[in-house]
């Protein structure tokens, strides 16, 4: 499954920025997965086990928990990806950190008596 296949789903990306801030057991994602979502238990299992099959994530257990944490592996794939267009919004980004600059540079210019 392509990665955006897998992504375009937003528990799963949320998920994974749960995931980002460090390891979580199945239980805790559960909880906050359906919190948010208003997802049973066995559908958010199901969009962990697509993450774990998919790369993103990884499982182990502790005693009877089962605990998931990201693998940045699978995101730097798409990052790497991405990194071909990046082009096409960093100059628009400096163009207006430029702009922002001037603007504050004539707010100052009119302020000093």
């Amino acid at each position: 499954m392509h990665a955006f296949d897998i992504l375009r789903v937003p528990a799963r990306r949320r998920i994974l920025e749960l995931l980002a801030e460090g390891e979580h057991s199945s239980g805790d994602l559960v909880t906050a997965i359906h919190n948010e979502f208003g997802l049973s238990q066995p559908a958010v299992s199901q969009h962990l086990g697509v993450l774990r099959d998919n790369g993103f994530t990884t499982v182990r257990t502790d005693g009877a928990r089962r605990i998931y944490a990201l693998r940045p592996e699978r995101l730097a794939e798409i990052d790497a990806w991405l990194e071909s267009f990046r082009g096409l919004w960093i100059k628009s980004l400096e163009s207006l950190a430029d702009e922002v600059e001037r603007g504050k540079r004539e707010r100052e210019r009119k302020d000093t008596p």
